[in-house]
């Protein structure tokens, strides 16, 4: 038996706490939320469980599950649910560039772009971008800095 490769985001397993800045869209207006990430590894390294929670003005505002599953290539696909009614139909696939790992979901509501940036040992840096026009053009959504908690 050969061991599979080690997962592309191991280094989000673990607390997190930071600020996302959120930008205005038809959604809802902007604004700045305050959130709380856990991660954790499953199956042997194979899959990664991720809950999240923001709070904005001091009240619940979103919560989330992210699965990031490794393939046997070493490649990596998102499944995101969220508690404005997002449920995926099929996985997004990730895509190295540089320094960070991209995955683009797509739905009924047009395509979502997350981008996973790795900023030293203990910070890393979260942007989602939106597109409907199958991303021929994308309008930020998030940004957001994470520090270890």
């Amino acid at each position: 038996m050969t061991s599979s490769p080690a997962h592309p985001l191991s280094w989000l397993i673990g607390r997190w706490q930071g600020q996302e800045i959120i930008h205005p869209t038809s959604w809802g207006p902007g604004g700045v939320t305050q959130a709380r990430i856990e991660c954790r590894e499953e199956l042997g390294g194979k899959l990664l469980v991720q809950s999240y929670q923001a709070e904005r003005d001091g009240s619940p505002w979103l919560k989330a599950h992210a699965l990031f599953a490794l393939d046997p290539a070493g490649g990596c696909s998102l499944f995101w649910f969220d508690s404005f009614g997002f449920v995926p139909s099929e996985p997004a696939v990730g895509q190295r560039e540089s320094d960070s790992l991209s995955f683009v979901r797509v739905s009924p509501r047009g395509r979502t772009r997350h981008v996973y940036t790795l900023r030293g040992d203990d910070a890393y840096a979260l942007s989602l971008q939106s597109s409907f026009d199958e991303g021929a053009s994308w309008s930020p959504v998030m940004d957001g800095s994470y520090t270890r908690a």
